[in-house]
């Protein structure tokens, strides 16, 4: 029987499912956090709250599907390509509000203000 190693030549990343499913759970992980605390802070400071807060607020308790969650920008103008945030800014996904399907977004404006 020949047993694979685990790591791939070209750097030491896991090549196996594991390693793989690791990865994409901390990606995600990233994505939900958003920008920095710091950002977050600043929001709460204003009373506002972020985009995720204001979508679980409206909708069901674990209702929420989010469409593209690891979505990110390809420009390159402005000093754009040192700046690619996940979601762009923008949550984007499917819910209930009292048992029915509605469909929300929410601009995050930790994230470039909120601006498309």
């Amino acid at each position: 029987m020949t047993v694979l190693d685990e790591t791939a030549s070209s750097g030491g990343e896991p090549t196996d499912s594991r390693g793989r499913v690791a990865e994409l759970h901390e990606i995600r992980a990233e994505a939900l956090r958003g920008p920095s605390e710091k950002a977050t802070e600043a929001q709460h400071a204003k009373g506002k709250l972020t985009a995720r807060e204001r979508i679980e607020l409206l909708l069901d308790p674990d209702s929420f599907n989010e469409v593209e969650q690891l979505r990110r920008h390809r420009a390159t103008g402005f000093g754009l390509e040192a700046k690619k945030p996940y979601t762009d800014g923008v949550i984007t996904g499917w819910g209930t509000v009292e048992g029915r399907t509605v469909f929300v977004y929410a601009h995050d404006f930790r994230i470039f203000g909120g601006a498309l």
